[in-house]
């Protein structure tokens, strides 16, 4: 167990700190965008892993973005489509329907914190640690101009050092909005529908409260009650039968910054003043420096 000292004690004091009080742990914090909800949302349909039986055996189900072309799935997902170059079944896509700015739904933050009016900006404190550094710089300054009968002390002498310089992050204002994402499944076989839409009614349990996470952000998200199917059994035509079934997910997100058009940092780190000095003109008031005597000698 190593010791750690507090400001005023001295090397014989008894206090100890266990390591786990004073080890921090950084925590990356990147900005949270559209983007950021839709790859969370797609992470955790993704993350389910619901396997079902195909042709080729009891394989797991692709999941899906919508909003790539058609070329550009047939050049980087070539094992999702077939000889006629037609998507194989079964399938689950995703897709963003709606995004609503709706003040009623506030989050953690339910006032309107205007950011600080300078190039940095900043409006939510997010967390605050002690410069190491420049504290003992201030406390080491002072210890050399406290003087004893046998001089002045040493640099590191132990004292209760007031001038502390913390460093406090902040960060934008966070937005919060209302996603609603469209969950499609198409299968080709009802027992393959089956294996699909049951993880999306147990896994969330007796309630329809999910989790979503990315970037170490966490969103609520909310699976609709209403399974819409859409299946094409019932009609006498002759293309193919198949199975649909629509699963609307509520997200409610937080988005914080501008995103790529955000000219000022994401992350602020302002340091607080610890000591204020006003500068003399010593020809004029006649003043003498502390290390130079009245005889205009250097003194130790």
């Amino acid at each position: 167990m190593s010791k750690e000292y507090k400001v005023g004690d001295t090397p014989n004091s008894k206090r100890q700190v266990p390591d786990a009080h004073v080890q921090t742990r950084e925590i990356p914090f990147m900005p949270s965008t559209i983007e950021t909800i839709d790859f969370a949302v797609r992470d955790w349909i993704d993350n389910i892993n619901i396997f079902t039986t195909t042709n080729e055996g009891f394989k797991k189900v692709p999941v899906l973005w919508v909003s790539p072309e058609r070329a550009f799935q047939m050049k980087h997902n070539k094992e999702l489509h077939d000889k006629l170059e037609t998507l194989k079944l079964p399938l689950i896509t995703v897709n963003r329907t709606s995004i609503t700015k709706d003040p009623n739904n506030k989050g953690t933050a339910w006032g309107n914190v205007y950011p600080v009016n300078d190039y940095k900006g900043g409006s939510i404190t997010i967390a605050r640690r002690i410069n190491q550094d420049k504290t003992s710089n201030f406390a080491n300054a002072d210890s050399f101009n406290l003087r004893t009968n046998s001089g002045p002390k040493q640099a590191n002498s132990p004292r209760v050092n007031k001038k502390i310089v913390y460093e406090t992050m902040t960060i934008p204002m966070p937005v919060y909005v209302t996603i609603m994402y469209s969950i499609t499944l198409r299968t080709e076989y009802q027992e393959q529908m089956n294996d699909l839409v049951t993880p999306f009614i147990t896994i969330p349990g007796g309630i329809n409260f999910v989790v979503v996470e990315r970037d170490n952000h966490r969103f609520d998200a909310f699976v609709q009650q209403d399974f819409v199917q859409e299946n094409n059994i019932d009609s006498m035509g002759e293309e193919e039968r198949s199975y649909k079934t629509k699963i609307d997910l509520k997200v409610l997100g937080h988005l914080i910054g501008e995103g790529k058009n955000q000219e000022k940092p994401k992350i602020v780190i302002r340091e607080n003043a610890v000591e204020v000095k006003l500068p003399r003109e010593r020809v004029i008031y006649g003043d003498i420096p502390k290390h130079i005597d009245r005889r205009g000698f250097y003194r130790e």
